[in-house]
């Protein structure tokens, strides 16, 4: 049996009941570290449900777990995955290849940023397509995604934007050599993001997301110290957002109640950015 097992937003204390059981029934169990981080270090879960948890990084997930999947068919296996199982294709791969191996898979549900992201205000019902904001470097700018971003906005939808985090990641002077060199870990903020969707804007001038747009940069969503602020993408350009994860979501046509939600959550009068206390999930 394999489990997929959500462990929520935050720490520790997020992961449900039923999460615990399943885990509680498993020989071997693993922590996905690498399409979204834990908030608290892998330790406290191991002290708080006394067992050993191993990290599957990027390369065991894609090409080293079938090994893992194998064992599945003797004991139970967990896969801990931040946020929800299904918040990733990567685990619906999971699931396809042990289907293949004829081992039972149980997927154990949690929160996760694509419904959290309700709390700032906009109605969940009027999302579009959520995208994936990556890095830019010196020779790659790709700017695919935001078509979506275009097409949400031409159909009054807001739209999630979800920020690159880079874990794990060989230097490319360390593949050549055949031996990998980690760089250390990065994750994208809200002011990265908007930095490069302004750069795409100015080159392909479509009014997706212009200097005047209105945004929300969401940080920690989850957490104690969680961070919520709503203005332009210009005013969002100046706000330090702390330490990750972050997100971002572009406003499409608000409906009164929704703007009145997040005047809750827009920069001071004064011009400081606002923090919000995080609220119930």
């Amino acid at each position: 049996m394999l489990y997929l097992i959500g462990l929520g937003l935050a720490d520790e204390k997020d992961i449900t009941m039923r999460g615990v059981e399943a885990l509680k029934r498993c020989g071997k169990v693993y922590l996905e570290a690498y399409t979204s981080i834990l908030t608290v270090g892998k330790e406290r879960f191991e002290e708080a449900y006394g067992v050993k948890i191993e990290i599957a990084d990027r390369e065991m997930v894609e090409s080293g777990f079938d090994e893992v999947l194998a064992t599945g068919c003797e004991e139970h296996v967990a896969l801990l995955v931040v946020g929800d199982p299904f918040g990733a294709t990567t685990h619906a791969d999971l699931v396809l290849r042990a289907r293949k191996l004829g081992i039972r898979v149980e997927i154990v549900h949690n929160a996760s940023i694509m419904n959290a992201v309700g709390c700032c205000g906009l109605s969940l019902y009027r999302y579009g397509e959520t995208i994936s904001i990556p890095y830019f470097t010196e020779t790659w700018r790709p700017d695919s995604f935001y078509d979506r971003l275009v097409s949400n906005r031409r159909c009054g939808l807001h739209t999630l934007c979800l920020l690159d985090i880079k874990v794990k990641e060989p230097t490319l002077d360390s593949l050549a050599r055949g031996k990998p060199v980690y760089m250390p870990p990065r994750f994208m903020t809200v002011n990265t993001a908007l930095e490069q969707l302004l750069e795409i804007e100015a080159s392909r001038q479509e009014g997706a997301c212009t200097a005047e747009s209105l945004c929300i940069g969401v940080a920690r969503i989850g957490c104690a110290d969680q961070r919520i602020v709503a203005g332009s993408a210009r005013e969002l350009l100046a706000v330090d957002f702390g330490a990750p994860l972050h997100s971002l979501v572009i406003v499409g046509d608000a409906h009164p109640l929704e703007l009145e939600l997040l005047e809750g959550f827009s920069a001071s009068a004064s011009g400081a950015p606002s923090t919000e206390p995080a609220q119930s999930q």
